[in-house]
């Protein structure tokens, strides 16, 4: 793959590049500001963009703000956004439109490589990747409604569905049979008002309403 790495931090920036280029992907380019990452997607179309949330000069919502454009001018365009700490309002947002190919994963999670590569791959071939930490903040927030319909093991599929696992990849966590994953899910499609659905960008789209509904 061909990627463009976004982050303002030195040490992580060079650590990814070493990274992704030892399992043998090409770094179109590595740039510190959100500015630099715009002209570098449109220079070089990559693959997939690693970008980090805060960047200068304000360290806010700079890279995200990137992010949303880069998807506004080529909406075909995969990222993953790495953050420091769980920003539910940042993950909605990025995920409020076209959710294919798009990620939301914690810093930390860099140090679990296998774990990071399998999210960044899944990303650029047009999935999605949340972090389980950003899911368990938004499913919690979602659960003080008291509107909610949705049954306790409803909520751990949702949870499973959002970080992108398919139906056996959540019968293999949850230890139960797929046919039992597929009628949860087939639930959860019917409370939240959603036609069933194979892609892994429709089953965070379910998460998505759940929230918005709320």
């Amino acid at each position: 793959m061909r990627i463009v790495i976004a982050e303002d931090g030195v040490l992580l920036r060079e650590g990814l590049a070493h990274l992704l280029a030892d399992e043998g992907h090409e770094v179109a380019a590595s740039v510190g500001d959100a500015l630099a990452l715009v002209e570098s997607v449109e220079r070089e179309r990559p693959d997939v963009c690693i970008v980090d949330v805060r960047m200068p000069p304000t360290f806010t919502d700079e890279g995200l703000r990137a992010a949303i454009e880069i998807r506004s001018r080529r909406p075909d365009t995969p990222v993953l956004v790495l953050s420091q700490y769980v920003e539910e309002r940042y993950a909605v947002e990025l995920l409020s439109g076209q959710t294919s190919g798009v990620g939301y994963l914690l810093k930390q999670r860099v140090a679990d490589v296998r774990d990071f590569l399998d999210a960044l791959e899944r990303v650029a071939n047009g999935g999605t990747a949340l972090d389980p930490e950003v899911v368990a903040q938004l499913l919690a927030r979602a659960r003080r409604h008291p509107q909610d319909e949705l049954t306790p093991r409803e909520h751990e599929v949702l949870a499973l569905m959002a970080e992108g696992l398919s139906n056996a990849g959540i019968a293999r966590r949850l230890v139960v049979t797929e046919g039992a994953v597929e009628k949860h899910v087939t639930s959860i499609f019917g409370k939240l008002g959603l036609e069933p659905a194979e892609t892994d960008h429709r089953r965070v789209l379910a998460v998505l309403r759940y929230l918005e509904d709320r």
